[in-house]
């Protein structure tokens, strides 16, 4: 260790959503606790910085992804610069930059039980190797790998002759103006793209090997329309609707689970009503999976659809053979001509931020860890991740996370350790132990493709990552931290 390292009580990794609401929670909360935010980039935003794509905006609506403590007052979808705006006030208003150190990228975690602490490397951005020593290690980095995202390897891609973008690295300077672009790729991402190049190319098309459930609808929430026109204080109406858009979705989730035809039939009725009787919604937009076993993306004001209807984009739904140098030939023999092709084709998942980690001297495989909660994992002391949910917006679980945090600190004080690590009782050797997300129940590509690299979960409470909110919000708050999954020292 070095003893010359600058110390605080807890380092939060990474200044986007959670890592700012986790600043946050600490100072209301432990207001005598030190702390430090080490971010990579330049700035705090987190995703909504590394994603600059035309259009780039929330698949989430703002009141459950905003902050349950900072009342948002926009429409239910909003920008990336409305959300960075959104941000930029909380930090403001919280005094919470004084605390932050942009620039400066971890390569390093290791933890000393001998010291009770964590040792932390980092390079900052003039190039300077920094050590901090950190009591306990609040991981908020997120999911993916923000410096490349997932493309796969097509036979011709040398071959094109123009550029191949992927949304997660937009260059500045790409000109779209009057080409034929190809989005390849169905997502949230495809469906943002598509209706804001849609007026400036030539044509746009959106080429999927399969088709994704959307669901088009006003980007406004009538119930805090009508708050506010009864002169309801922000923070009930933030409130109140929060509630109400949780009730429904919570009432979706259960109706895909248990009647999903139904479901089914009611998504696809919502396209049609824009793309009328003719439209071959069947083939382009009728997935062969259940609803919500991907995640359902929401269209505000059915722009993709109005795109589409008004022959500026198109839809194509094949396997791709080979890029050519003008273009794409596709399985079914035919070709789609374009100068620009963007791959929305996903993240790469990424393990606790790609940082080195050391347990004692012994390098971590974070994949033989089994989850506490979806949220700390045995062998690994003084350590948090916030990994939020996939069918509702993450910022609930980081919300729940913070707060339980602050209690698992606060019970550390009181009983005065220094250490705390789950570890599996004796009678829990033999338990089964289960993949981190049940595939079944939900299987993006990025999920599949980096599974193994994540940890196991158990098959019965703490030992459980239950990806479900209405379970966590009652769960995380009343969790018995003196229940012996916890080893305080």
């Amino acid at each position: 260790m070095d003893t010359t390292a600058e110390h605080f009580d807890v380092l939060i990794v990474g200044a986007g959503i959670s890592g700012v609401g986790g600043a946050y929670h600490l100072a209301e909360q432990r207001p005598q606790t030190s702390f430090v935010v080490l971010e990579a980039k330049d700035t705090f935003g987190g995703t909504w910085q590394t994603h600059r794509y035309p259009g780039i905006r929330s698949d989430s609506d703002l009141y459950t992804f905003g902050y349950r403590f900072k009342p948002w007052t926009g429409t239910p979808i909003a920008t990336a610069d409305e959300i960075i705006s959104y941000m930029a006030e909380v930090i403001d208003e919280n005094d919470l930059d004084r605390h932050i150190r942009y620039g400066h990228q971890i390569s390093k975690a290791v933890w000393c039980s001998a010291e009770r602490r964590w040792t932390i490397t980092a390079e900052d951005a003039d190039g300077r190797e920094v050590v901090i020593t950190a009591g306990f290690l609040w991981m908020c980095q997120g999911y993916y790998r923000h410096s490349e995202g997932y493309t796969p390897k097509w036979d011709g891609m040398d071959d094109f002759a123009g550029p191949i973008v992927h949304p997660q690295t937009w260059p500045e300077d790409l000109d779209y103006a009057g080409k034929q672009v190809v989005v390849i790729g169905s997502g949230a991402t495809a469906a943002t793209l598509i209706p804001n190049m849609a007026d400036d190319v030539e044509h746009i098309t959106m080429l999927q090997r399969s088709p994704t459930f959307f669901f088009p609808g006003r980007n406004v929430n009538e119930l805090a329309d009508t708050l506010r026109e009864l002169d309801v204080p922000e923070e009930w109406t933030h409130e109140i609707v929060r509630r109400k858009i949780l009730h429904d979705q919570a009432a979706l989730t259960a109706a895909a689970r248990d009647y999903p035809d139904l479901v089914r039939d009611e998504l696809l009725n919502g396209i049609r009503e824009v793309l009328g009787p003719d439209y071959d919604v069947d083939t382009h937009f009728n997935p062969n999976y259940r609803p919500w076993q991907q995640r359902i993306a929401f269209v505000p004001d059915a722009d993709l659809f109005e795109g589409i209807k008004s022959g500026k984009a198109s839809v194509v739904t094949d396997e791709i053979e080979r890029f050519t140098e003008t273009g794409i030939a596709l399985a079914s023999g035919a070709h789609i001509d374009a100068d620009i092709i963007v791959t929305a084709t996903g993240f790469n998942l990424n393990v606790l931020g790609d940082i080195e980690f050391t347990i004692d001297d012994e390098p971590l495989d974070f994949a033989s860890t089994v989850t506490y909660l979806g949220a700390m994992f045995t062998g690994i002391p003084n350590m948090a991740w916030v990994f939020g949910y996939f069918r509702a917006s993450w910022t609930l679980r980081a919300d729940l996370l913070a707060d339980f945090v602050c209690r698992l600190l606060e019970e550390m004080e009181t009983r005065d350790a220094t250490m705390i690590v789950p570890r599996l009782g004796p009678g829990e050797a033999e338990m089964e132990l289960r993949p981190w997300v049940d595939a079944d129940n939900f299987n993006p590509g990025y999920l599949t493709r980096g599974m193994h690299l994540m940890p196991k979960q158990g098959d019965h409470a703490p030992w459980l990552h239950t990806q479900d909110y209405w379970t966590d919000k009652d769960i995380l708050p009343a969790v018995d931290l003196g229940d012996g999954a916890l080893e305080f020292d």
